[in-house]
């Protein structure tokens, strides 16, 4: 019997790649898009990898549209997710004096919220069965607090503790949790964030050495087919993990903070050279944000 996954943010970028590879793989997908009318790439693609992709229109910021899409999904399935990859996200650049309250909750109510809202219509199912994988698309700034990004980085912060609190919880109950931890990987999120505030004027070098480390990392990214595989081994694998990092600088970044104290990490700000900074960026994390291919 085929395994039935759901993979939201399924559009673009990592969600696409997701929903074609676990297809190919012989999953029954349902791919999550805000709008049906603009997945026309999406089904090209399926449609060139000789797949199917089940579309659901849904938003995961809205109660609503995830009850209606999970409804769909749900009527199609006799009831059965066996999988479901949160992966719809947004982005959002902005130092944290420059961010305000609305910001940070507009974003977590969609990487955050989103994915509560998803988990919510497919655990009792899962538990009942007794068997089930929850896939949670966080990021290495879950676990390194990236510059001037602060919405984004508390979301996927938060995401990463709502994960490994889940693990522990449905543990009994034969369900696993997987955490996906990608560094820079080809994707539309970081054109759709090309943006800073003005608010204080007071952060420029902060949103210069951010956009020298994405670009250093887009000059590296990783296809997003890449996150994909990943994302179906640690459904499928008998030895399987709570993290998995993947892409540019995930693995560098998380083990370098790993290795500094919190007076270090704080201290490499102090640098008011740009220069002197990615040398003590390069010292601690191994990777060259001048490397642009």
């Amino acid at each position: 019997m085929s395994t039935i996954s759901v993979v939201t943010g399924a559009n673009s970028g990592i969600g696409r790649a997701t929903a074609i590879h676990l297809a190919a793989e012989g999953h029954v997908v349902f791919g999550t898009v805000r709008s049906l009318d603009k997945a026309g790439k999406l089904q090209s693609m399926a449609a060139t990898a000789g797949v199917e992709v089940n579309l659901v229109e849904l938003d995961v910021a809205s109660d609503e549209s995830v009850c209606n899409g999970f409804a769909q999904i749900m009527a199609a399935t006799d009831g059965v997710v066996d999988v479901l990859v949160n992966n719809a996200g947004i982005g959002g650049n902005a130092t944290v004096e420059d961010s305000t309250a609305a910001d940070h909750l507009e974003v977590m109510n969609v990487n955050l919220c989103g994915a509560v809202r998803c988990q919510n219509e497919v655990l009792p199912g899962m538990r009942e069965r007794g068997h089930g994988t929850i896939v949670n698309v966080t990021s290495v700034v879950g676990r390194i607090a990236a510059l001037a990004q602060s919405a984004y980085v508390t979301s996927k912060w938060a995401l990463e503790g709502l994960s490994e609190q889940l693990a522990q919880e449905v543990a009994p109950f034969g369900i696993r949790v997987a955490i996906i931890e990608p560094g820079v990987t080809k994707t539309a999120i970081f054109a759709k964030n090309p943006d800073i505030p003005t608010r204080t004027g007071a952060y420029d070098a902060a949103y210069r050495r951010m956009f020298q480390m994405y670009a250093a990392g887009l000059a590296h990214a990783t296809d997003p087919f890449e996150v994909g595989k990943l994302i179906h081994h640690a459904i499928t694998t008998d030895q399987p993990t709570l993290r998995y990092p993947v892409s540019w600088g995930a693995k560098e970044l998380i083990e370098g903070r790993a290795a500094m104290s919190d007076e270090q990490w704080s201290a490499i700000g102090l640098d008011a050279d740009d220069n002197a900074y990615y040398d003590a960026f390069q010292a601690a994390f191994g990777l060259d944000l001048r490397d642009l291919g």
